[in-house]
C-alpha cells in the first residue's frame, strides 16, 4: 500500500525558519519537542480502535521513533496540553512556550465515509511560532501505525535535513533453545518491532536473510534437507524456491540494487569464491578466482561495486572490485580482521565486523579511509543500514551465553540501544523506505 500526501490544505510547503536539531550530537543535545495526543472532530469506531483512541496511539509511536533516534527529548505525557480539534493547526504558542519545548507535533485523526482514516501532521517552530510543514496520510484502520511513522520521518527530516527512516521493515533471524541447538527462523518486523511475524517453521536452520529492493521478496540460506544453499521466500505467498541447484554449499547471498542478479559464495574444490546469478535462476557467473574464501558480499548503490571479505592475504580482509569481477583492491588495513562488510545506502560508508580481542562494529570510508569503530560489546557482528544511511542494526551475543539480540547504534557510536524482539535475534537485514 502507498502512503501518498492528501488533499490540497495538507501539502507540504517550504519552511519558514531554520529550526534545526544537531545530527553529529547524538544524544548529548536532544532537541526538546512536545507530541501531544492527536484531537479527532468526532470519536468514530474502526477496526483499530476508536478516532479518540488512535490519537493517543499515533502520538505514541511518533514520540517512541524521535526519542529513540537519539535526536530528540519529547516532553513526558503530564507536561502536555489536551488539545482541541480546533487547535489542531493553530497551536497555542504561549502555552508550548512555557513548556520548554523548542519544537512540537500536533495533527488530528479524522474517519471518513469510505472506512479509511486521515491522519494530520504538522510541525511548529515554537519560539518562532511559525509552522515548518504539514503533511497528511489517508489509510485503512490497521495501517495506523504506517502513517505514524510517515509523520515521524517528516520531523525527522525536516529538523535534521537528513533521510526519512522510521517507515521500514527488518527481517531478521529468530533463536530460541540451547547454545548447542538453536532453532532458527526467520520473522519479520517493522523497524520499532511492531507488527512480528515469523515466516519459516523452525525445521531448517536459517541464515543471512536479505531484502529484495522490491521487499516482496528475500534471499537466504537454509540447511533444509542438511544442505546449505541458497533460496528466495516471498513475503505474500509464503512460497520458497531454489535459486542456485548445485550440489556445492551456497551462501551468504544478496540483491543486487535493481533486484536483478544475487551474488553469493559458493564452494567448490576446497576453494570459496564469489558468483552471481539472475534472480529467477540459471547459470552463476565466477566473480573472484583467487585461493581462499571470498564471501560476504555487498553492491554499491549504483551497483556499480562490490565490496566483500578474503582471507587471501592470510586473514580476512575487505576488498572492493568493479561488479564484473575486475579490478579487485584490498582496503582495509587497520590492525585486526575484518568481516561482513555492507555498503551504505548514501554511497558514502562501508559498515563491517571488526574482529580482533572481540568483535565490533565499525565504519570506513570505500576506500578504506576514517575508520571509525562504533561499538564496544563482547560480540558484536553482522551490521545493517537504516534507510538513510545513519543508523546500523547489528546483533550482540552475550558472552558465554550464546545468546544474541538485536541493537542499534548510529554513526556517533553514542545512541546504541536494543531493538525489541519476542525471542533472541541475529543477522539483522534492515529493508529500504516502504513505498
Amino acid at each position: 500500500m502507498t502512503l501518498g500526501a492528501i488533499v490540497a490544505s495538507l501539502t507540504a510547503f517550504p519552511a519558514h525558519a531554520q529550526l534545526e536539531v544537531d545530527i553529529n550530537g547524538g544524544i548529548a543535545q536532544p532537541m526538546p519537542i512536545a507530541i501531544p495526543s492527536m484531537p479527532t472532530p468526532s470519536t468514530v469506531s474502526t477496526p483499530a480502535g476508536d478516532t479518540a483512541a488512535l490519537g493517543q496511539r499515533v502520538s505514541d509511536v511518533i514520540t517512541n521513533d524521535l526519542k529513540n533516534s537519539g535526536l530528540f527529548n519529547p516532553l513526558p505525557k503530564s507536561a502536555l496540553a489536551n488539545v482541541p480539534f480546533s487547535q489542531a493547526n493553530a497551536p497555542d504558542f504561549i502555552f508550548w512556550g512555557q513548556s520548554g519545548a523548542q519544537a512540537l507535533v500536533q495533527g488530528f485523526v479524522q474517519a471518513a465515509a469510505d472506512g479509511k482514516i486521515t491522519v494530520g501532521c504538522y510541525l511548529y517552530d515554537v519560539l518562532g511560532k511559525v509552522e515548518l510543514t504539514r503533511q497528511g496520510f489517508e489509510v485503512v484502520p490497521a495501517q495506523w501505525r504506517r502513517a505514524a511513522h510517515k509523520c515521524a520521518d517528516t520531523v525527522y527530516s525536516r529538523l535534521t535535513g537528513e533521510g526519512p527512516y522510521f517507515d521500514s521493515k527488518v527481517v531478521y533471524v529468530s533463536e530460541t533453545g540451547p547454545k548447542q541447538n538453536r532453532i532458527k527462523r526467520l520473522a519479520i518486523m517493522d523497524q520499532d518491532g511492531a507488527n512480528h511475524r515469523f515466516l519459516t517453521n523452525g525445521q531448517s536452520i536459517v541464515l543471512t536473510p536479505r531484502f529484495a529492493p522490491n521487499q516482496q521478496t528475500i534471499t537466504y540460506m537454509s540447511y533444509a534437507g542438511d544442505r546449505p544453499r541458497i533460496y528466495v521466500y516471498n513475503v505474500g505467498t509464503g512460497q520458497q524456491r531454489l535459486v542456485v541447484d548445485q550440489p556445492n554449499m551456497t551462501f551468504a547471498p544478496r540483491f543486487s540494487p535493481d533486484g536483478k542478479y544475487v551474488v553469493f559464495s559458493m564452494s567448490v574444490g576446497g576453494n570459496t569464491d564469489i558468483y552471481r546469478v539472475s534472480a529467477s535462476g540459471g547459470t552463476p557467473q565466477r566473480l573472484t578466482t583467487s585461493p581462499g574464501i571470498d564471501t560476504a558480499a555487498s553492491y554499491s548503490p549504483d551497483g556499480s561495486k562490490i565490496v566483500f571479505e578474503s582471507d587471501r592475504s592470510g586473514g580476512q580482509q575487505l576488498y572492493v572490485m568493479n561488479a564484473d569481477g575486475s579490478n579487485q583492491n584490498r582496503i582495509s588495513y587497520g590492525g585486526g580482521r575484518y568481516a561482513t562488510p555492507v555498503w551504505s545506502p548514501r554511497g558514502d560508508m562501508i559498515a563491517f565486523t571488526k574482529l580482533g580481542g572481540g568483535f565490533a562494529v565499525g565504519v570506513m570510508g570505500t576506500d578504506g579511509s576514517g575508520e571509525k569503530i562504533l561499538t564496544n560489546g563482547w560480540q558484536d557482528e553482522g551490521p545493517s543500514w537504516s534507510p538513510n544511511g545513519r543508523v546500523i542494526m547489528f546483533f550482540r551475543t552475550g558472552q558465554g551465553s550464546g545468546k544474541a539480540d538485536l541493537w542499534s547504534v548510529d554513526l556517533t557510536g553514542v545512541n546504541e540501544r536494543p531493538v525489541p524482539t519476542p525471542l533472541d535475534g541475529s543477522d539483522p537485514a534492515w529493508g529500504p523506505l516502504l513505498p
